[in-house]
């Protein structure tokens, strides 16, 4: 290869990485306001009696299931099965978190809660599917343990700019499930 070569590709390289601290520093902007706003506004009620009691009791539900057994769950949530999506819908823990959103002032748009297998527990809107425990909402917040708050992307909806936050949920110091909640980070200070 000669010098001239060289020095194109050394120059093209240069120009790349010269943008990619912007770019990294551009998309992280979001994540300082929403784990403090996640930290003061959500973390508080993560530990009230109804969220803690329904993961524990999911957790209990499901620990002996195989993968094969939550694959066939999974199934049945996408296929709209009534006997597997409504006791996760229509349970105190969704009502709950209705309200939770609600009394956000639009920053929380959604909200699900996990169990330690990465199973819905409740939630205020539909999601796609029941088992969040291959996806990476699950994995950085329960899967990193007690304290863990992950902040995601942000993406656009519906004309709102929005970012999942993951955070463990933790009772007596042990993680026992997780919740995903997406931020409006419009709203967000």
């Amino acid at each position: 290869m000669n010098i001239r070569n060289r020095i194109a590709m050394l120059a093209a390289a240069a120009s790349i990485l010269a943008a990619a601290p912007a770019f990294a520093q551009e998309e992280a902007a979001h994540v300082k306001p929403a784990t403090a706003y996640v930290q003061k506004n959500i973390q508080p009620w993560l530990s009230d009696p109804v969220v803690i009691a329904a993961v524990i009791e999911s957790n209990k539900a499901h620990k002996r299931l195989m993968q094969e057994d939550i694959i066939a769950l999974d199934k049945a949530w996408i296929a709209k099965d009534a006997t597997v999506v409504d006791p996760v819908r229509k349970n105190k823990l969704s009502e709950f978190l209705i309200v939770k959103r609600d009394a956000s002032g639009g920053t929380i748009t959604e909200a699900f809660v996990m169990d330690n297998r990465g199973l819905n527990v409740g939630q205020t809107d539909g999601t796609s599917d029941l088992w969040q425990g291959d996806e990476a909402k699950w994995q950085k917040s329960y899967g990193v343990g007690p304290g863990a708050i992950f902040v995601d992307k942000v993406e656009e909806e519906d004309g709102k700019k929005i970012a999942q936050v993951s955070v463990t949920i933790s009772d007596k110091d042990v993680a026992i499930g997780a919740v995903t909640f997406g931020i409006d980070v419009s709203k967000l200070k």
